[in-house]
Order: C-alpha cells, then structure tokens, then sequence
C-alpha cells in the first residue's frame, strides 16, 4: 500500500481543499470512521463497542461487502450511524481508468445510497474527482490513520500515534475488514476509552 503518514499535516489538507480532510478544530468533536466493511466479526464488535460510549460513526461500505453482508450493513444505519461510498470492488484511482472508476462508484450506489465518497487508499486523481463532484458526491480523506491495516505495527505504537495525533475535529480512520481485525480488536476499545477520559465526543460526517 505504499508509505501512509500517522497524520496528515495541516499544510498538505490545505493545499488540496477540495476535499474535506477535518472537521472544525475549535469542536470538540471527532469523527470516527470505518472503510471495506461490511463484514460480520468486525462490524458487529465495532458497532458494540460504539454503543458502549454512545458515540456515532461514518462507514465507508465496500459494495460487494455490502451484496454478501446486507443484514449487517442495515444493521449500521439502525444503529444510528452513516454510510458512505467506498465503490464496488475497492479501486485504485491511480491505475484505473476515469470511466471505470466512476462506473464502480455508480454499481456501488445501487446498495449504498449517500453522497458520501472515500476514495480507496485515498487515491484519486483530479478527472476522476471533477466526475465524482459532478454526481453530487462530496469527497472524504482524514487527517488521521489508526494504521490498523499494517500487519507491521503493534498494537501499541498504533494506539501511541494514535493518542498523540488526536485533535478537535480530526477524521480519524479505522476499518473493519477481517484483514485488520485482529489489531482492530486490540486498538479500539482503548482509544475510545481515551477519548471518553479526555472529553472528546463524536459525530457522523455531514453529507452537506
């Protein structure tokens, strides 16, 4: 997947303003997010674990996990919390062409209805994302990663970067895939502890 910083600087969000990196950092208020699901393990233990601190989530749904797994993906939106598009077969913006990303996008929101889009491994291209916008989609990247997907990390420098880069309004990215949820299992319930104990609550992104 190549090299993925802990937190996105905030000269580089500014640079591509287009797309929505954070929230307003005089809120305190974070938004929790959860890419590739769903899949019935690791959604169901993070929708549990959200209950717990009464905290609300944005899940961006892979549409094919969404076609095997549609009772759990309902079972997100009972739940009170937000979905949004994350294409079909998990794309790579970067080697696919325009038409056939946005084509995936579009078989994707035949099961997930938002204007909400997550482009996967956060890469897009500028055609590709002037396409997106022209469907009406808003674009979501994040400013920090919980680097749950990295067989190469413990648990703990996880949690340690995670704590550390933590601040009002940031986006913070988490996935519930069967790929990272043994480490999930691990980082989770901790940092949601951490940020209960340091006053932090959260909320979905808008669709606005």
């Amino acid at each position: 997947m190549g090299f993925y910083p802990d937190r996105v600087p905030d000269w580089f969000s500014k640079l591509f303003s287009s797309y929505h990196w954070h929230g307003d950092r005089e809120d305190k208020k974070v938004y929790l997010t959860f890419d590739d699901g769903p899949t019935p393990e690791a959604t169901e233990f993070v929708l549990r674990e959200l209950a717990k601190h009464r905290f609300q989530a944005t899940f961006f749904c892979i549409g094919d996990q969404v076609a095997k797994n549609p009772e759990i993906y309902d079972l997100v939106q009972e739940n009170g919390h937000r979905v949004g598009n994350h294409s079909f077969h998990h794309l790579n913006a970067w080697n696919t062409s325009k038409d056939d990303y946005l084509n995936n996008v579009d078989h994707c929101a035949e099961l997930v209805s938002s204007n909400l889009f997550r482009p996967p491994y956060g890469h897009i291209t500028v055609k590709t994302a002037t396409g997106l916008k022209e469907k009406g989609y808003k674009i979501i990247l994040w400013d920090v990663l919980s680097g749950d997907f990295d067989p190469n990390r413990t648990s703990d420098s996880c949690l340690k970067a995670l704590k550390k880069n933590t601040r009002n309004g940031s986006v913070i990215v988490f996935h519930d895939s069967e790929k990272s949820f043994e480490q999930l299992q691990k980082i989770l319930p901790s940092y949601l502890e951490f940020l209960k104990e340091n006053g932090w609550t959260s909320k979905v992104i808008s669709e606005a």
